[in-house]
């Protein structure tokens, strides 16, 4: 191979690699809970955050079915297992697969549709602590999502485990709770969480009122207990 071509693939695969993080969506993720929680991130891992401390990942455009939770009352050993309260995900620090409900979740999907990204906060898989997801300040998009209601503590007794309150579909699952025909409405456990938090999806078909944008390019933060 010659040096010219060297040089040129290098060069190429610089200003591929500059593109990419440059490119790349930052997420601040804080823990303003007054306990630890450990946060949880599909794709990204996990981080165990103390009261105050704030864990940053990036995701690069096109990401998609992406999610960011809080674990709770986690007890993790010296190689990164363990188990969780609420969100655990296979019994492991660093996660590779979604959590176990109840946890409330921010959704994301990153340049999708006409350079846009897709944003939400979700209790179908339940709630475990209050959350905020919104843009950085700074950027063009101002959008801020929240989900900050007591909702542990009103939680319907069918609907509660310790630490948390589980989604309907996960405690009945029914066609009627869970969608699984494509056909389904609100139910009265759904109406629970859509009127303590508007914003949050209720139950799968809850698009129009839950699913918000932002311009490709933007920065967000995501705050447990705001």
């Amino acid at each position: 191979m010659s040096t010219f071509t060297t040089l040129s693939i290098c060069s190429i695969l610089f200003v591929t690699l500059y593109f990419t993080s440059a490119d790349a969506a930052k997420f601040d993720i804080r823990n303003n809970c007054p306990h630890t929680v450990w946060a949880a991130t599909v794709p990204g891992g996990g981080k165990r955050l103390n009261h105050g401390e704030t864990w940053t990942i990036t995701a690069n455009p096109g990401t998609k079915e992406a999610r960011i939770w809080a674990r709770t009352g986690c007890q993790f050993d010296a190689a990164g297992k363990g188990k969780c309260q609420t969100g655990d995900c296979n019994g492991v620090l660093q996660c590779k697969g979604y959590g176990v409900p109840p946890n409330t979740l921010t959704e994301y999907a990153l340049d999708q549709y006409e350079h846009q990204d897709f944003i939400d906060i979700s209790n179908i898989d339940g709630f475990n602590v209050p959350m905020e997801f919104s843009a950085a300040p700074g950027g063009k998009c101002t959008r801020v999502i929240k989900c900050t209601a007591d909702i542990v503590g009103q939680c319907p007794n069918q609907l509660k485990v310790p630490g948390g309150c589980n989604g309907p579909c996960h405690v009945f699952k029914t066609d009627e709770h869970c969608c699984n025909s494509g056909n389904c409405g609100p139910t009265n456990f759904s109406r629970f969480f859509k009127q303590r938090c508007p914003d949050a999806y209720s139950y799968p078909k809850d698009d129009a009122t839950s699913t918000f944008t932002c311009p490709t390019g933007t920065n967000y933060k995501v705050v447990f207990c705001p």
